[in-house]
């Protein structure tokens, strides 16, 4: 840690799904005096995201699926279109991806690009997550997708035009920040 801050307490709360720690800790401040804070911090893992995109057909890769906090926070289907994703769960940020993009999409993915890296919510959660994209060919396709049985996954996987899924982005379809982040990133750099 750097000289002006020293944790003094750990609690693990909880560590059921992933591990949420309670944390106090000393900082200096600028005027010499030293603050102490709590606050929550949820260790999750870290994780890797991508984005397959097909310049010919002008097309991307999404995914939809049901996820419970947003449906808790008003979502009335708790759907989300995203771009594939998953938890580096001890692999390298591209081992990960590529066995996710598998997994969840179908695609046999071989060359990755890491575009760059995020905190997503650096206020309560530790995850750093690692950006990817990915051309895509029709070859590519190896199986339906869907996520794995075993993990419970039922992910339905959509093939957009590029066009299309910037308006979704725009009238509020897709609302999850790592997907809008990609598309942008494909937009702005001339991608697609």
């Amino acid at each position: 840690m750097i000289d002006n801050i020293k944790i003094t307490e750990t609690k693990i709360l909880s560590d059921n799904w992933y591990v949420l720690r309670k944390i106090t800790y000393e900082y200096l401040k600028k005027d010499g005096t030293i603050m102490s804070q709590s606050r929550e911090a949820y260790d999750r893992g870290n994780g890797a995201t991508i984005l397959l995109y097909n310049k010919e057909q002008k097309t991307v890769i999404l995914t939809r699926q049901f996820r419970l906090p947003t449906f808790v926070n008003g979502n009335e289907s708790g759907m989300m279109i995203e771009a594939c994703a998953g938890l580096l769960d001890k692999d390298n940020a591209e081992d990960c991806i590529r066995r996710e993009t598998e997994e969840e999409t179908g695609y046999k993915i071989t060359d990755v690009r890491k575009i760059f890296e995020a905190y997503m919510s650096p206020g309560s959660v530790t995850e750093i997550l690692y950006f990817f994209i990915a051309e895509y060919a029709k070859e590519m396709k190896v199986s339906e997708g869907g996520g794995l049985e075993q993990e419970e996954e039922n992910i339905e996987v959509l093939e957009l035009p590029i066009k299309e899924a910037m308006q979704m982005v725009d009238n509020g379809e897709i609302k999850d920040a790592k997907t809008i982040m990609l598309l942008q990133y494909i937009k702005l750099h001339h991608i697609l």
